[in-house]
């Protein structure tokens, strides 16, 4: 059983839910340089053991996993922290907020032997699962093109002073979970091109960035994707639209996946029609808090993809180079946005001295 540490206590909470129901781990220690998040935490799971100190943490010899909850620009310094001191670690998306930094984690993970693992938790959650398992098998073919959206109701984020921050981008926050379906099935995307805008409601709050996008992405064989995102507006009834989807079309067949629905759809290749949607058990497992703002059971799925890894000497993906390489992708996005012109992959890593070969791209 691996002995866990969970550094940020946000959505750590969604952790340290997802560590005390698994076979696989031992939670040892939760760490948030806010005290009373910490005593919150420790009241809400009965788990007395935390500290304000990430170094404590770090000098834990008995910790074998550490799992990073921080704010994007503190993510490559705490990531770096733990490989350092001989720990394995899983990171949530975005990985790094700034490509400067790949070349070096690259180095520091080479050195130290241990693995990273970026949690893209929208790929454990079962209709997705299920689509790629369905994919993996050939039920629809080969691939031709993947369709991805996550639009969401989130005008209760404008109340936030952060959210209206320069730095807040909805790029990264949001349109990161459709981007990584599309890096996911069609991983050698070398060109992308977009728009985006502030929309009315984004502009009356004072948003800074944009809160509605499209993009389209090239492959170097050719296929092409699309992404698709809106935040700040109301949305259509869930029996109509999910939040996120993922569509993929096949020459033989075609599948969708939604969420937060359970909900799962595949034309097959013999041309029979399946809808699938899971019940509550599964609701359960996957959403322990109030309403669905936390999805602990994703948490749980990955936690324990990880430990497998782990125990087999095996890639846990998105291993750190593919968590780079996503980073590279939104990077080129956003300059799409700022540009107005397509932008090429490769000129955005060129800047970084980061080669394809060494991202696995």
């Amino acid at each position: 059983m691996l002995k866990l540490g969970i550094l940020g206590l946000g959505e750590g909470r969604s952790t340290m839910s997802a560590a005390l129901a698994s076979n696989h781990y031992e939670l040892v220690k939760i760490c948030d340089a806010n005290e009373e998040v910490c005593r919150q935490r420790a009241k809400e799971f009965d788990f007395p053991h935390y500290t304000t100190s990430y170094q404590e943490m770090l000098d834990d010899a008995s910790i074998d996993v550490i799992a990073i909850y921080t704010p994007d620009h503190l993510h490559a310094d705490h990531v770096k922290a733990a490989l350092l001191h001989g720990k394995h670690v899983v990171c949530t998306k975005p990985f790094i907020d700034d490509l400067g930094r790949a070349k070096e984690l690259l180095e520091v993970s080479r050195q130290s032997g241990k693995k990273v693992f970026v949690g893209q938790s929208s790929r454990f959650f079962e209709p997705y699962k299920r689509q790629r398992a369905d994919y993996t098998e050939g039920i629809i073919g080969e691939l031709m093109t993947v369709e991805c959206h996550y639009n969401a109701d989130h005008r209760w984020f404008l109340e936030k002073k952060w959210a209206l921050e320069p730095s807040f981008k909805w790029l990264y926050g949001g349109l990161s979970h459709p981007v990584d379906f599309i890096r996911w099935y069609l991983p050698e995307i070398e060109e992308v091109m977009g728009y985006g805008m502030i929309s009315a409601n984004g502009k009356k709050a004072g948003l800074k960035n944009e809160d509605t996008m499209h993009f389209i992405f090239k492959s170097t064989d050719g296929r092409i994707a699309r992404v698709s995102g809106a935040y700040t507006g109301p949305i259509q009834p869930a029996y109509r639209e999910s939040e996120m989807s993922c569509v993929l079309r096949g020459t033989e067949g075609a599948s969708q996946a939604d969420y937060h629905e359970l909900r799962y759809a595949v034309t097959t290749n013999t041309g029979e029609e399946k809808l699938i949607t899971w019940g509550d058990a599964k609701m359960k497992h996957f959403f322990r808090f109030e309403g669905q703002s936390h999805h602990a059971g994703e948490y749980q799925n990955y936690l324990e993809y990880f430990a497998e890894s782990i125990e087999n000497d095996t890639v846990a993906y998105p291993d750190l180079k593919e968590g780079i390489g996503t980073i590279a992708l939104l990077q080129a996005m956003d300059r799409a946005l700022q540009t107005g012109l397509p932008v090429k992959i490769n000129d955005i890593l060129n800047e970084y001295e980061l080669l394809r070969a060494e991202l696995g791209l």
